[in-house]
């Protein structure tokens, strides 16, 4: 008894070509947990935050500390993920690729993360 069925969950379908006694199925788009992303974009808030914390404890004025997290804060938490997703989006236009976008904020998200961390570790 033989059995058609696609040993991975993700190929499904008829198969699209058959060359050679070779069958290649479509895999369904993948994409990252939502829960993934969403967690990512609260830790790059969470993380743009905790640094302004500090430099108030340590005297620096009001005034200060939010004019800075007025440029820096949505530079991180909305810039770099959104320039991630219109990059996704042009890649997909011009190159006629199948980036999804969800994937395309989690990256920009962790990019942003990473980076943070970087430069807390470089100035602390």
């Amino acid at each position: 008894m033989t059995n058609n069925k696609p040993i991975d969950s993700n190929l499904e379908g008829d198969p699209t070509s058959r060359s050679e006694g070779n069958t290649t199925f479509e895999a369904k788009p993948s994409l990252v947990p939502k829960g993934f992303t969403i967690g990512l974009a609260i830790f790059s808030i969470i993380l743009s935050v905790a640094g302004y914390v500090f430099r108030y404890i340590y005297g620096d004025s009001l005034t200060d500390i939010l004019r800075h997290a007025a440029v820096l804060v949505p530079a991180f938490v909305i810039g770099i993920p959104v320039l991630f997703w219109l990059g996704a989006l042009i890649m997909n236009k011009i190159k006629g690729m199948h980036i999804q976008r969800r994937n395309a904020l989690t990256l920009g998200w962790l990019i942003s993360c990473v980076t943070m961390l970087w430069l807390m570790g470089t100035y602390s």
